[in-house]
């Protein structure tokens, strides 16, 4: 069941990080420093993204690897 959860997590957020999310465009005297902020802004969000799924990944090829040593220790 957490396998389950887990896969489920990981292609959730696989998806949500190919879904493109563009700055937004300003007008006005600031408009360049605020499409740079938005932009970093941007960056981060989807870097945070990744790292949750690296970490959702790691932990179910970790859970995985545990599974298997136990189906080994039990034959």
């Amino acid at each position: 069941m957490k396998r389950i959860a887990s896969l489920i997590l990981l292609v959730a957020l696989s998806a949500v990080s190919s879904i493109p999310a563009t700055a937004q465009i300003f007008t006005g005297p600031n408009s360049a420093r605020q499409a740079d902020k938005a932009g970093i802004k941007e960056q981060k969000a989807l870097n945070k993204a990744a790292r949750k799924q690296q970490k959702a990944a790691n932990k179910y090829q970790k859970a995985q690897r545990k599974a298997t040593q136990k189906a080994q220790h039990r034959s």
